[in-house]
């Protein structure tokens, strides 16, 4: 851990939370992740490594508990007290993010697999019908991790790489970036499908509803700083 040598409050908590890595992996708790596959998933450039020395520092602390799963091999971790008191930093952080770090996303910050994460976790289960929906999302430009598979059975939801062998319910076909950039509130997803910068094919509900079923990031209604100032100039 490292060390600033000063007593002041902001220096001992940096001191806990201010690794690579770290501030990332408490968003992931907050949001419900709590085992290392998903952690793998949700973060995968972070390697099994450093996410391993990451996990086990913020137990030592008291932030995180880790206990094994009951019935089960492996571990769970969860956040103690004091790491559920850090939620208010992480929001601020995010809506601070959202503000002021959005800025233009590089080609290599186009995390496909944080995205598809994302989204299963927050697909707006009672807008889709009853039983099990079966979607496939393709992205043009990508060799690698091309195609998407989400398995919706109740509440229960199965991100999948490899072909579950389903009927699919509806492609979605579109680029990274443009999908990202819907995401995170930046494009309309509705202009996006009548612009045909997002295909739709299958069942005819679905195509119809799916600005309501495909729900944004959290914080996608918060707008760059920028575009207040223009605002105010304008």
């Amino acid at each position: 851990m490292t060390s600033y040598g000063q007593f002041c409050p902001v220096a001992k908590a940096v001191e806990i939370i201010g690794e690579k890595w770290t501030m990332l992996i408490l968003r992931e708790l907050l949001m419900g992740t709590s085992r290392f596959s998903d952690f793998q998933r949700a973060l995968s450039r972070i390697s099994p490594t450093i996410l391993t020395k990451r996990l086990k520092q913020l137990e030592e602390d008291g932030v995180v508990l880790r206990r094994r799963l009951s019935g089960q091999k492996g571990y769970e971790y969860r956040l103690t007290a004091m790491g559920k008191e850090l939620e208010p930093l992480i929001e601020h952080t995010a809506k601070w993010g959202m503000r002021w770090a959005r800025g233009q996303m590089s080609d290599d910050e186009l995390d496909v697999e944080l995205l598809m994460w994302d989204i299963h976790r927050n697909i707006d289960l009672g807008k889709l019908p009853d039983g099990e929906t079966v979607l496939c999302f393709m992205f043009s430009d990508l060799d690698r991790h091309k195609s998407w598979w989400l398995v919706v059975n109740g509440n229960d939801v199965d991100l999948c790489t490899v072909d579950p062998g389903k009927d699919v319910d509806l492609y979605v076909t579109t680029d990274l970036r443009t999908l990202v950039e819907i995401w995170e509130g930046d494009t309309d997803l509705k202009a996006a499908l009548r612009d045909e910068r997002v295909l739709a094919m299958g069942d005819a509900y679905l195509t119809r509803q799916m600005s309501e079923w495909f729900s944004l990031c959290l914080y996608a209604d918060i707008r760059p700083a920028r575009d207040e100032v223009a605002a105010a100039r304008s």
